[in-house]
């Protein structure tokens, strides 16, 4: 009988310990996530360049000359996901871990390419400009996309749409502002938030 007792109090335990919840499965161990765009005002953003910038249905809208939106704080080790719509012309951008906020560009920061249309395919969407192209070719136009982008020490990844584009490692850069590029075209920008590692 106690035998029958322990082991119905194990099977209890076991059953309950595999009922909660999972934060490690679901991907929000860590830190809670941090809305970085409200959908309505570009409060938290600094404006660099030339670029429009307008909030438009929930998203921001990018258009006119090149610039960025950047960040006011920092980060390090994070994961940042995202929507973004360009069109078959657009070229834009998600720098990550800028050394200057105030001079962006792809050789002081890690760049996630936007591009279906580039001339160099290392450099299409989803790439990490100067340090690697995408895995796979993942057409992006006329249509909201998903990215997944986390920097975890020297460790980069990117999946967009669901496909791993780059998974490297590269220590240049630890820290700094994010930043979202307009260069050509039109490129809208929604659901952006973050966590810290």
């Amino acid at each position: 009988m106690k035998r029958s007792f322990t082991l119905a109090a194990l099977l209890l335990l076991v059953g309950f310990m595999s009922a909660q919840p999972s934060t490690e499965a679901s991907g929000q161990s860590g830190s809670e996530w941090t809305t970085l765009f409200d959908g309505s005002t570009l409060d938290g953003w600094n404006v660099l360049g030339d670029a429009s910038w307008t909030p438009v249905d929930g998203a921001v809208e990018g258009d006119g000359d090149a610039g960025f939106l950047v960040t006011a704080e920092s980060y390090g080790d994070f994961q940042l996901t995202l929507e973004f719509w360009i069109g078959d012309d657009s070229n834009s951008g998600v720098y990550i871990r800028c050394s200057d906020p105030n001079d962006v560009r792809a050789t002081n920061s890690y760049e996630v390419n936007i591009a279906d249309t580039h001339d160099n395919p290392d450099s299409r969407s989803g790439s990490i400009v100067n340090v690697t192209g995408p895995a796979h070719a993942v057409t992006t136009a006329g249509k909201w996309n998903t990215f997944d982008i986390t920097a975890r020490g020297e460790e980069l990844t990117v999946i967009l749409n669901g496909i791993t584009t780059a998974d490297v490692e590269d220590g240049q850069y630890a820290s700094g502002p994010i930043a979202l590029q307009h260069r050509a075209g039109i490129v809208r920008f929604r659901s952006i938030r973050i966590r810290q590692l």
